[in-house]
C-alpha cells in the first residue's frame, strides 16, 4: 500500500526558501524575466521567440497612421502570370476555354512580355488594359462587374 506523501510545505518548514533555491529567486517576476508581455518591446529580445510565436511576425513595426488623409489601399489584385501558373486552383475548363471566377479581384496585365497560352473566360471587378488585349490575343474573354453611376444609384433610391 502507497503512503501518502507530504506536503513540500510542511517538509521545508524552517529552510527559509522551500525547495526554492536562492530567497532572491522565489520573490517576485523579475526572475521569470517580467510579468506578462514585459520584456517583448521593440529593443528588448528576451520575449520575442515567444511574442513571434503567439502574435506572428506583424506584432513588431510600425502599425499607425501615416497621416490623416492616407488610406491604405485594399483591393485585391491578380496578375495573370499568377492566373495561368494555377489555373486548377483558379477555374474550371470547359470545352477548349477555362472559366475563372474572381469577381472580387482587378486582373493585371502582368510586368514584361507575358502572353497567355490557354484561353480564359475570367469574372472580375476590374481589369487593366494590357490585362484585357493579352486574354482577347489568346482567345479568351474578360468579363467585367458593371458599375453603377450615381445617377443609377439615385434613381433606385427614389
Amino acid at each position: 500500500m502507497k503512503t501518502k506523501k507530504r506536503r513540500k510545505m510542511s517538509r521545508m518548514r524552517g529552510t527559509g526558501t522551500h525547495g526554492g533555491g536562492a530567497r532572491k529567486k522565489r520573490k517576485k517576476s523579475g526572475h521569470r524575466g517580467g510579468a506578462g508581455m514585459s520584456g517583448s518591446g521593440k529593443r528588448s529580445d528576451h520575449k520575442k521567440t515567444l511574442v513571434n510565436a503567439l502574435y506572428g511576425h506583424s506584432y513588431f513595426g510600425k502599425q499607425g497612421v501615416t497621416s490623416r488623409g492616407t488610406k491604405k489601399d485594399k483591393r485585391k489584385r491578380i496578375n495573370l502570370e499568377d492566373i495561368e501558373l494555377k489555373l486548377e486552383k483558379y477555374g474550371k475548363k470547359s470545352g477548349d476555354k477555362w472559366e475563372i471566377n474572381l469577381e472580387g479581384y482587378k486582373i493585371l496585365g502582368s510586368s514584361g512580355n507575358f502572353m497567355p497560352k490557354n484561353k480564359m473566360v475570367i469574372k472580375a471587378k476590374e481589369a487593366s488594359k494590357s490585362a484585357v488585349e493579352k486574354v482577347r490575343k489568346a482567345g479568351g474573354d474578360i468579363l467585367l462587374a458593371k458599375k453603377e453611376s450615381k445617377e443609377e444609384v439615385k434613381g433606385k433610391q427614389q
